[in-house]
């Protein structure tokens, strides 16, 4: 028979009961781990993650050498490391010739890794690389919106794949009621390719319903609208001469220059006759 195990003390009857099964299941939590090797790409990309979901993620710092997500013999590990700080996502990162700055994101099921995603990352620029307001940083427990733009999200399975991982790990907490001042940041997903997607973070801001920047209303002329007009740089613009309309109004000039000359010279000739 199995032996049960009751809890000694108060904080482990709490974890018991936080861990147990609930009609609404808490927000999903990451396991955010290092690999053998990692480069300082891939550190910065593992933090700006971590910054992202703080509040449902869990950090390891040290280097894990027996884990191998799709290898059996190294799952144990990630594995026990999930059922240890109830996370039911994970994201590993490692480094090596073969495959740099690798990522792999993945999903637990009963603490058993139910699928994987494998990504290599490129161009990366952290958030701090980006003028921004301090004001519109990402706060803990804001809602995200996604934006999967490209017709390949629905048609290529791989790419269906990443937007299920993608959505599922920056879900955060399911709610009923959504506070638009909690949502205050996008994430724009764009197919460039069956290979190759680019994953940017923006900002939103919020402003007062009900108004139209620049724009007016006038009884007599009704609704005036202002738009912006850069300043002409005349240097900028392209050459003219071969334009007929100025030719057109040189011959012109000229002719009218012509006349103006012979009108001078008869006067003259009149004048001193």
């Amino acid at each position: 028979m199995l032996e049960i195990k009751t809890p000694k003390t108060h904080k482990a009857k709490r974890a018991l009961e936080k861990r147990a099964p609930k009609l609404v299941e808490n927000a999903k939590k990451t396991l955010i781990l290092h690999g053998t090797k990692t480069s300082n790409v891939l550190n910065a990309v593992l933090a700006q993650i971590y910054h992202l979901k703080k509040g449902l993620a869990v950090k390891f710092s040290r280097r894990n050498d027996k884990i191998q997500p799709f290898e059996i013999t190294g799952q144990t590990s990630l594995e026990f490391f999930s059922l240890k700080t109830d996370c039911s996502l994970f994201v590993f990162g490692s480094h090596s010739k073969k495959r740099p700055n690798n990522l792999i994101l993945g999903r637990m099921y009963d603490h058993h890794i139910y699928d994987l995603v494998e990504v290599g990352v490129e161009n990366f620029k952290p958030i701090e690389s980006f003028k921004y307001d301090k004001n519109i940083a990402p706060r803990q427990g804001s809602k995200p919106l996604f934006a999967f733009i490209g017709e390949l999200f629905e048609t290529v399975d791989e790419l269906k794949h990443l937007k299920e991982v993608l959505l599922d790990h920056f879900r955060g907490e399911v709610v009923e009621n959504l506070n638009l001042t909690g949502v205050d940041r996008v994430y724009v997903c764009t197919a460039i390719s069956s290979s190759t997607v680019l994953f940017k973070h923006c900002a939103i801001r919020l402003k007062k319903s009900g108004q139209i920047k620049n724009v007016s209303r006038n009884e007599l002329q009704g609704k005036i609208g202002k738009i912006y007009m850069p300043d002409q740089q005349v240097g900028d613009l392209a050459l003219t001469s071969n334009i007929k309309g100025l030719k057109r109004e040189r011959r012109e000039s000229k002719t009218k220059k012509e006349d103006i000359d012979d009108s001078s010279t008869k006067k003259r000739k009149t004048e001193s006759q």
